[in-house]
């Protein structure tokens, strides 16, 4: 079987052992003969890569491992590209989650004005990955999951239109590993076949069976109506707000118990009762809980390791959702035609929806690529809140294209979570302040 060669973009991140693990827990499956690191913050990627070189040199010698600034170094020879960038850091985040707070609405890194100011920051970044690859290893496949998906995968469309980048997210397997635990099927999300659509962290699954067939959604449903997707309310391994998304997800499912939502919608449908359950604290916000913990713990189990010399009982941990890149990459190579969830240009796949919008539905994947599952007519509830949504996402990659105030300025007033264009207007001008450095110049 052929290995591949693999850079990681954004080898800094605090994910990035963690999709190393990953890669190592498949490697029978999707064989390795190369991993290199890419950043362009020498300092914090060099604290992660050390603590990688030594679990590498340890547990798979056979891999050569390398990690650089130097996008030519990095982007030379390689099969894959996964990317999952942050451009501004946490720093950002913070600020993306406080500034509409001061306005009333609630902040969050991928929904409503946070996710706007963060896509308005990603686009760049992934374009210039995507530049460098294209350069310098332009067979290869880039597997982005760098977030705001929706706006990146938008903003690729139009610019890149012809590139071999594939965009993924990771939070519907998420969702689906916990619905295979309320079924205990024994091989988890792997033992269900779903029909699913929407746009990224905004969609709803309509049909899961499993191999034989079986229709499993009378089962789930029943679970969700009463505890959202709640598996065990006394987890302590999940944190507090993911438990209490989990839970909401209840009311989201009651305005449409047809399907089963993506937890995400509850910023949507609930922006009220997410402002008010976030402003107990609005001084400590999700980006502050990632920074006290595993910002932390990531880079202090990094220093343990270099400070030992060892990654013996490390506390490094797997990245389980990475899980779902090594299965994309694996179909790649393999030419295996699995079924996965993409986010993919329309083109007739929903049949009553815009045919240039960056939908999230199931695609069969191989050798060249992904080919699309239809889905046909969605009702018209769903058309509605998609048709909306993505609109603000083409408005964002219009205001970044085109440095357009204007443009940005009509996304925010579009997104469902913003209640007037006055609000959004006080939003955007201290979003603009504090997106200096990393914005486009806006007119």
């Amino acid at each position: 079987m052929k290995k591949s060669s693999i850079v990681i973009a954004g080898g800094g991140s605090t994910f990035t052992p963690g999709i190393v693990l990953m890669l190592l827990k498949h490697s029978d499956r999707f064989p390795i003969r190369q991993i290199k690191f890419y950043d362009n913050d020498a300092e914090r990627q060099k604290k992660i890569a050390e603590a990688c070189k030594i679990l590498l040199a340890e547990r798979a010698p056979e891999i050569a491992f390398s990690y650089t600034t130097d996008p030519e170094e990095a982007f030379t020879d390689v099969d894959f590209v996964m990317a999952h960038i942050r451009v501004g850091k946490y720093a950002m985040r913070e600020k993306d989650e406080k500034i509409p707070m001061r306005h009333g609405v609630f902040g969050q890194e991928t929904c409503g004005p946070g996710g706007i100011a963060y896509g308005m920051r990603s686009i760049g970044g992934v374009l210039e990955i995507l530049d460098y690859m294209e350069k310098y290893s332009p067979k290869a496949w880039m597997l982005n999951y760098s977030n705001p998906a929706a706006i990146v995968a938008e903003a690729t469309r139009r610019l890149r239109p012809d590139s071999r980048i594939i965009n993924i997210c990771d939070m519907p397997v998420g969702i689906e590993e916990r619905m295979a635990e309320i079924l205990k099927l024994p091989n988890g999300r792997k033992d269900m076949e779903v029909r699913y659509y929407g746009l990224n962290h905004f969609g709803w699954w309509c049909d899961i069976r499993d191999k034989q067939g079986h229709d499993l959604m009378p089962q789930i449903k029943a679970h969700v109506k009463e505890h959202g997707y709640v598996v065990n309310p006394n987890d302590k391994n999940v944190e507090a707000s993911w438990q209490d998304t989990f839970a909401k997800a209840k009311d989201v499912y009651a305005v449409d118990p047809d399907t089963l939502p993506n937890t995400y919608l509850k910023y949507y449908l609930y922006p009220d009762y997410v402002f008010q359950h976030d402003n107990e604290h609005p001084d400590h916000t999700r980006a502050n809980e990632v920074m006290e913990h595993r910002e932390k713990h990531v880079f202090a189990a990094a220093k343990d390791i270099v400070d030992k010399g060892t990654a013996k009982d490390c506390a490094f941990e797997a990245d389980d959702h990475a899980s779902y890149i090594v299965d994309l990459a694996e179909a790649i190579t393999t030419n295996q035609k699995a079924r996965m969830l993409l986010i993919v240009e329309n083109n007739g796949a929903i049949a009553n929806f815009d045919p240039t919008a960056m939908v999230e539905i199931p695609c069969i994947v191989g050798a060249n690529g992904y080919e699309k599952i239809s889905i046909g007519k969605i009702p018209q509830f769903q058309k509605g809140l998609m048709e909306q949504q993505v609109s603000v996402e083409k408005l964002v990659v219009d205001a970044w294209i085109n440095g357009s105030y204007q443009k940005l300025w009509q996304a925010l007033t579009l997104s469902k979570t913003v209640p007037s264009a006055s609000v959004a207007k006080a939003i955007l001008d201290d979003l603009i302040e504090a997106n200096k450095a990393y914005w486009p110049e806006l007119h």
